[in-house]
């Protein structure tokens, strides 16, 4: 059995509500679309997994075994799309800047082609009114957590993703049940960053929001060249 080593900067323990977790990442080879998931799984992480353990897929991976990322410049952008993402906070050409996220048309165009215009208007409207009384996030939590998962462009450091737009996972709770069926490890299909995580889906709904968002709260997996897109967790 291959030996399960923190990445670079981060660590292995994490203490939530008292107790004390293991956050094990699993290392892959080049993920590429179209690849199976659950054969991907089986090959990397089977052999890892314990009675109890946690099993955290990245929704990056799914998407891509989903076949569910498209180069940019081949997403046509509306008004909107180009009018709302030059309203995006990423804090591009600052220390603080971590990416381009939904501050690209291309990537606006996919959260509103997932959300809908109508809502997505809406979230624009509550954020603008909201926003000056120092109330963040009502954009992101109106067109929901779907929208939210999409990004532009996938990765800034791993090729040949780094021209590709990624969309919203499907069915992203039945494929978390899909695998605990056949792994027997309840399953999360997790979108976490430097900013946070928070779940797309969940075979089982004894994980709660806050477990998840305190356990991953530094991204021990990562966001660019790891290729750890699997992580156990086990109590330490």
């Amino acid at each position: 059995m291959s030996s399960l080593e923190a990445n670079e900067g981060k660590k292995l323990e994490n203490t939530v509500g008292g107790e004390r977790y293991l956050r094990l990442p699993v290392k892959t080879r080049l993920i590429e679309p179209g690849d199976d998931l659950a054969a991907l799984i089986e090959e990397y992480a089977a052999e890892h997994l314990a009675p109890g353990d946690l099993l955290f897929v990245s929704e990056k991976i799914v998407c891509l075994t989903q076949n569910r990322i498209i180069r940019r410049d081949e997403v046509k952008t509306s008004w909107l799309a180009r009018l709302l993402s030059k309203r995006v906070r990423n804090y591009a050409g600052t220390p603080q800047f971590r990416g381009l996220g939904h501050g690209t048309a291309p990537a606006m165009q996919l959260l509103i082609d997932e959300a809908g215009y109508t809502r997505t208007l809406f979230a624009a409207a509550i954020s603008a009114l909201t926003r000056p009384l120092g109330i963040k996030g009502a954009f992101y939590y109106i067109v929901g957590k779907q929208a939210k998962s999409i990004d532009c462009p996938m990765s800034w450091t791993l090729k040949p993703y780094t021209e590709y737009a990624k969309m919203a996972p499907a069915d992203p709770h039945g494929v978390a049940r899909d695998l605990k069926k056949r792994f027997g490890s309840e399953t999360v299909i997790v979108d976490a960053n430097y900013r946070g995580a928070f779940s797309l889906g969940k075979s089982s709904r004894s994980i709660t929001e806050k477990f998840i968002r305190e356990l991953l709260s530094d991204n021990p997996a990562g966001q660019d060249s790891e290729m750890t897109p699997f992580l156990i967790v086990r109590k330490a």
